[in-house]
C-alpha cells in the first residue's frame, strides 16, 4: 500500500491527498529517502528578508521573511533539529508559497541562524516559546490568515503548541512532518541504531557538543564541560546539557514532559501528520494512529515508505518533493473551508430574526 490516509470519524476537513506517493525507482528504503533528500533537495529560495525579533525574555530569534500582499496567507515554518531557515525542506516550502502568492516566515531557532543566541539555553522539542512569540507577532502585523508547518523536532515544537493553545490558537491549520511523537523511542532509535542511523548520531552530536561547550565557555559553571564532551549519545547530551539549562531533572523527565503524543488530544485546529513507516528516525511502531484518529481535527497520513522528511517521489534526475506539496494542499483546502464557513456565518448573521 504506498499511502494510507487515516480519518476520524467527523474529520473536519475530510481533505484528500493529490496523489499517492511512489518513492523514486532506487530511492525506496527509508535511509535512502531521508539521505538522498537532505544531499539532493535544493536549498534555493525565494528572495526573503532577514528580521531579528527580541524576545521577551531578553533573547532573539532571526526570521527570514517572504513578503506577499496584505491580506495574503502567512506561513510560519519551524525546522528540525540543528537545521535552519536555509534547510532544503524549507525552501521547498518556500517555493511552493510564493508559487501561489502567499507570505512565509521561516524562523531560525535560538543558536541556529549562524550567530549563537544571548541565553544559556537554546530550544528543546516541546519549547514552544518562539512559535508562541512569533505567531503573536505575526497578528500583532495584522497579516493575513496564519498556518503553520514543522519539520522533525520543529513538528514537535508545533504540535505542543496546539495542544496548548487549544482553541486560542491564531492559526487556520497546520501540518507536521515526521515529528518525533515519543521522544524516548526516537533517541532511542539514533542512539542504538547502527550503519547510516550512526552516521546521523555523529553529525547531530557533533554539532550539538560544539554549542553546548561554547555555552559552558560563555557561562562558567553552568555545564560540566567533561560531560558535555564525552556526550557520545543523544541521551548523555540530553543529560548533561539539555536537562541542565531547562530545569528537567533528566533526559526521562524531558522525554516524558516534552512528547508531543500528550498534545494530540488537545489539538482544535485541522492539523495534517504525515509520517512514514519507514522512518530511521522515528520508529514506524510510536506514530499514534489510535490517538489520532480519535481527534476529528487531525487527519494522519501515513506511507509506507518515506524515510525522515524525505518523501522523494518523480526520479533520481528530477525528484519531486511529496510531502511539501501535500502540505500546501492541505492549506489550501483549510483556508477554501475557512471562507465558506465564515461566509456561512455572515449569511446566517444577516438572515431576519
Amino acid at each position: 500500500m504506498p499511502v494510507e490516509l487515516l480519518l476520524p470519524r467527523g474529520s473536519v476537513l475530510g481533505w484528500q491527498p493529490t496523489e499517492p506517493f511512489r518513492p523514486a525507482r532506487g530511492i525506496v528504503s527509508g535511509h535512502a529517502q531521508t539521505i538522498f533528500a537532505h544531499f539532493a533537495r535544493s536549498a534555493r529560495a525565494p528572495a526573503c528578508t532577514r528580521e531579528r525579533w527580541d524576545t521577551p525574555d531578553g533573547d532573539f530569534i532571526d526570521v527570514d521573511i517572504l513578503a506577499a500582499p496584505p491580506g495574503a496567507p502567512r506561513v510560519l515554518i519551524l525546522h528540525g533539529l540543528e537545521g535552519s531557515s536555509r534547510s532544503g525542506y524549507v525552501a521547498s516550502v518556500l517555493r511552493l508559497c510564493r508559487a501561489r502568492g502567499w507570505g512565509a516566515v521561516a524562523l531560525n531557532l535560538r543558536s541556529c541562524s549562524g550567530e549563537p543566541n544571548r541565553l544559556p539555553a537554546a530550544y528543546h522539542a516541546g519549547d514552544t516559546r518562539d512559535v508562541t512569540f512569533a505567531l503573536a507577532e505575526l497578528q500583532r502585523r495584522g497579516e493575513g490568515p496564519l498556518l503553520a508547518v514543522g519539520f522533525s523536532l520543529g513538528a514537535s515544537m508545533l504540535l505542543t503548541h496546539l495542544g496548548d493553545t487549544r482553541e486560542r490558537s491564531p492559526l487556520v491549520a497546520a501540518a507536521v512532518v515526521s515529528a518525533p511523537f515519543d521522544l524516548a523511542a526516537g533517541v532511542s532509535a539514533v542512539d542504538t541504531g547502527r550503519g547510516p542511523t550512526a552516521l546521523y548520531r555523529r553529525r547531530f552530536l557533533r554539532r550539538l557538543r560544539k554549542k553546548g561547550l561554547a555555552k559552558a565557555r560563555t557561562h562558567p559553571g553552568l555545564l560540566d564541560r567533561r560531560r558535555v564532551r564525552k556526550a557520545r549519545s543523544l541521551l548523555e547530551f540530553d543529560e548533561a546539557v539539555t536537562a541542565r539549562l531547562f530545569d528537567f531533572t533528566g533526559a526521562a523527565d524531558y522525554y516524558a514532559r516534552c512528547s508531543a503524543v500528550a498534545a494530540l488530544p488537545n489539538v482544535r485546529r485541522p492539523t495534517l501528520l504525515l509520517s512514514a513507516a519507514d522512518d530511521p528516525l522515528v520508529p514506524g511502531r510510536t506514530v499514534p494512529v489510535t490517538v489520532a484518529r480519535a481527534n476529528p481535527y487531525l487527519e494522519l497520513l501515513l506511507t509506507d515508505h518515506g524515510g525522515h522528511v524525505g518523501f522523494v517521489g518523480g526520479t533520481m534526475l528530477r525528484p519531486r518533493y511529496w510531502a511539501e506539496q501535500q502540505v500546501v494542499s492541505f492549506f489550501a483546502h483549510a483556508l477554501a473551508a475557512s471562507v465558506g464557513a465564515a461566509a456561512l456565518l455572515d449569511v446566517a448573521a444577516a438572515a431576519p430574526g
